[in-house]
């Protein structure tokens, strides 16, 4: 595992603040304010895999070859072979609390969204205000419960307007991926 590279952390921050807005800070900032505190790091494995760790953990695990190291900390996603980076769904605990954005469907409208479908209107039970078009959006239950993450098809005020077969978010991740690619999610290859 490597630290990333400047256009790595860029392309990487500008995703997550797509989620997380301003509180993007709090991911990397130190746990408490001793002058050495320990802080989260964000770590590329062999396979372009991000993983979110803490930098004491980080420095322990260069005793480790890497060819015997498989996974560290939290995985966030990957980069493509094209550069851009796309987050996995084992990112919903890092970005959920510090969500900027959120959406919270109803009880009819969670399995849906967990088999892979999009967010519509007549499964959304509250929005989060002032939304813009495209954004990043947390997806909860009723519950609180975080399930996933998308992007906005619409703005909120747009959304409000559409009919109830309306599409409202676009789903980027879902909890249900953790059984339907179960064999895909955490392969090294």
């Amino acid at each position: 595992m490597r630290p990333l590279t400047e256009q790595e952390t860029q392309t990487l921050f500008k995703k997550l603040a797509d989620y997380t807005g301003p509180s993007l800070k709090n991911l990397i900032a130190p746990l408490d304010n001793t002058p050495n505190a320990d802080r989260y790091v964000f770590r590329l494995s062999g396979q372009n895999r991000v993983y979110y760790v803490l930098l004491s953990l980080a420095n322990i695990a260069t005793s480790i070859s890497r060819d015997k190291l498989l996974s560290l900390g939290v995985c966030i996603g990957k980069f493509t072979k094209t550069g851009k980076f796309r987050m996995h769904i084992t990112a919903l605990p890092v970005i959920a609390p510090h969500a900027r954005h959120k959406i919270w469907i109803r009880p009819n409208g969670v399995m849906p969204f967990l088999y892979g479908s999009n967010v519509v209107k007549a499964h959304v039970g509250r929005y989060s205000e002032d939304c813009p078009e495209h954004q990043g959006v947390v997806v909860y239950s009723m519950e609180d419960t975080p399930l996933g993450f998308g992007v906005t098809a619409r703005s909120t005020i747009e959304a409000r307007r559409l009919d109830p077969t309306g599409i409202v978010c676009f789903r980027q991740a879902d909890c249900g991926e953790y059984l339907r690619d179960e064999d895909a999610l955490f392969s090294t290859g």
